[in-house]
């Protein structure tokens, strides 16, 4: 099963479930109801019998409302190296303002005081249900599912100071989509193949076998500072090949379409526009 949010074509923005391209709309209860399905673990939300062909919606994306999104650095040995930066003996985990969520095909925005902007695709873990102290080996029954973020990063704001968070938060940065496959759905995180491609050109190309903080250590470590919330979103990190690592560097310019592929979960894409 997948959980989205969409645009029907009477205008009205929705959550649902698909199942095979048929999507069952949940009941609108106001606010984020794609959230609220996750944290009633849809017990209190069963979808209702009409449905509606995913041919027939613009997807939006699948959560707009999340606690928090936890971004972890350096999370790919070779993406440490290319960014010279050491790889810790603890995830790096810096914060991305909700508000710089945006959705599939939506344009990302690069404004002047973005310098330096670059792209890095990324597997992300939506938490089902919270705790506190999280064992790792309890890892699972804590994950409602997987999506995708392009955690499109100022390199010139983000590396100015030791603090990444606005440097990672700019008005449509934080790309996530299309939708969130369930937990089932997906099997095991850790042998997804990850591609991102920057107009047509490959530039990462890798598999989320080679995580160096996997997903059970990141809840451990998460929880074990701070009680994780239904609907918290951890970005795992990105592999190697951002523009930052290229020589010469590889910066995101105007009108450039992003696309992200990740294995059983599917496809994001977005495009860049230059503001003023």
């Amino acid at each position: 099963m997948k959980l989205l949010r969409y645009r029907g074509k009477d205008g009205a923005v929705r959550a649902g479930v698909m199942r095979d391209e048929v999507i069952q709309p949940l009941p609108v209860r106001g606010g984020d109801d794609a959230l609220l399905y996750i944290a009633d673990g849809g017990a209190a939300m069963r979808p209702g019998v009409e449905t509606v062909a995913l041919k027939d919606v613009t997807l939006l994306a699948p959560l707009v409302q999340p606690p928090r999104i936890f971004g972890i650095g350096l999370n790919y040995r070779e993406h440490a190296v290319e960014s010279k930066m050491a790889v810790q003996s603890v995830p790096t985990v810096f914060m991305k303002l909700p508000s710089s969520i945006t959705g599939p095909d939506a344009d990302v925005l690069l404004p002047p005081e973005a310098t330096e902007p670059d792209y890095e695709a990324e597997l992300a873990v939506v938490i089902g249900e919270g705790g506190y102290r999280i064992a790792a080996n309890d890892w699972e029954r804590h994950v409602f599912g997987y999506t995708i973020v392009n955690d499109v990063s100022a390199r010139g704001v983000q590396l100015a100071t030791s603090q990444w968070t606005l440097g990672k938060s700019f008005k449509t940065f934080t790309p996530m989509g299309p939708w969130i496959a369930t937990r089932d759905e997906v099997g095991d995180p850790h042998e997804l193949g990850i591609k991102l491609t920057l107009s047509g050109e490959v530039m990462q190309h890798a598999n989320t076998r080679d995580l160096i903080f996997r997903v059970p250590e990141l809840i451990a470590y998460l929880s074990s500072l701070v009680e994780l919330e239904p609907g918290d979103v951890i970005s795992t990190g990105t592999p190697p090949g951002v523009g930052l690592g290229r020589t010469p560097k590889r910066w995101l310019k105007d009108a450039e379409e992003m696309v992200i592929e990740i294995e059983k979960i599917g496809t994001l894409r977005n495009r860049t526009r230059v503001v003023t």
